[in-house]
């Protein structure tokens, strides 16, 4: 790791020649729009800001999610790599590196740099002769730790969250940790806000409640929902998505931002000549821990003075 900061210190003080001469492509596997899209997007941006000239593509794959789709998205972004022919490609999150990179770039002479991977980078084979990245790791052991800190023992959690697969790849993590600890949660995957609010009704005699993703749930309408779990919440939810916090109590989750940064950062030093082999895949590292205290007044439930302590935001 510190032979890795200081190639990347060096790369990345070296002057990078004349823009125009610099092509950047960024391909996320979502939409514009999508927070956690947004978030790394915004960090590649800010890395890149200079250093070369940057092209944005969206697969838009969190609202379409049938492989054919995924597929077809897939085949635009490979016209438009040879087309544009960027030096450097940045691929986000899952279905780019399923649809995109796999089949068609796998160890080519064009470097990428992933990131937003969910748990592991095995399932695509990496690395790769010309890639490397960052896996996304969700915080679910600090989760559950807090979750116990705060209604003491537990045995039984839902899970509820929208029919993508990412979801259903996110929920096998869970079951294997949680399992290990005693704890037994059942997945509820839904399409609508219908089902959802259903769903969530119905929770409320389990332990506690993990709000996953809702992106996938076209309808969604955020006054709606906030004014539903407000009336309708009785046990702790819990949430590792920061957009989920209007509807849970707690959340210790992942940083999208920290993502794009270190793709960002990456780039510039590949723009700059550093080989990808000579960079090995890493981990998310950075957390963010809050508390939603508006929706926590309206329940019975108090939690501990030392989460009260640590939380970084009151939502």
């Amino acid at each position: 790791m510190f032979r890795l900061c200081i190639l990347l210190s060096f790369f990345l003080n070296l002057s990078v020649q004349a823009s125009e001469t610099k092509k950047c492509l960024l391909v996320m596997s979502y939409h514009k729009g999508y927070e956690w899209n947004d978030g790394i997007e915004n960090g590649v941006v800010e890395k890149l800001k200079g250093a070369c000239e940057l092209k944005k593509v969206y697969m838009d794959t969190k609202r379409n999610n049938s492989v054919e789709f995924g597929q077809a998205a897939a085949l635009k972004a490979k016209l438009i790599i040879e087309e544009f022919k960027p030096q450097v490609v940045i691929v986000t999150d899952d279905n780019a590196s399923r649809y995109l990179v796999e089949p068609y770039f796998k160890n080519k002479k064009l470097p990428f740099i992933f990131c937003g991977l969910n748990w592991t980078a095995e399932e695509y084979g990496y690395p790769y002769e010309n890639a490397t990245g960052m896996v996304e790791v969700a915080p679910i052991v600090p989760l559950l730790k807090n979750i116990q800190r705060s209604v003491g023992i537990v045995t039984k959690g839902v899970y509820l969250s929208s029919d993508t697969l990412t979801e259903h790849t996110d929920f096998l993590h869970y079951k294997q940790e949680y399992s290990r600890r005693g704890v037994n949660i059942i997945p509820i995957y839904v399409s609508t806000m219908k089902e959802w609010k259903d769903e969530f009704v119905k929770a409320q005699t389990s332990d506690f409640i993990i709000l996953a993703n809702n992106a996938g749930i076209n309808d969604w309408e955020i006054s709606e929902v906030t004014q539903f779990v407000n009336q309708k919440s009785k046990i702790l939810s819990v949430a590792n998505y920061q957009w989920m916090m209007p509807y849970a109590m707690l959340g210790v989750t992942k940083n999208a931002r920290e993502q794009g940064l270190w793709a960002g950062e990456v780039a510039v030093a590949v723009l700059n000549g550093l080989s990808v082999k000579d960079i090995p895949i890493t981990i998310n590292k950075s957390w963010h821990f809050f508390i939603n205290k508006s929706l926590l007044s309206k329940t019975d439930i108090s939690l501990s003075n030392r989460i009260l302590n640590h939380a970084s935001k009151n939502w």
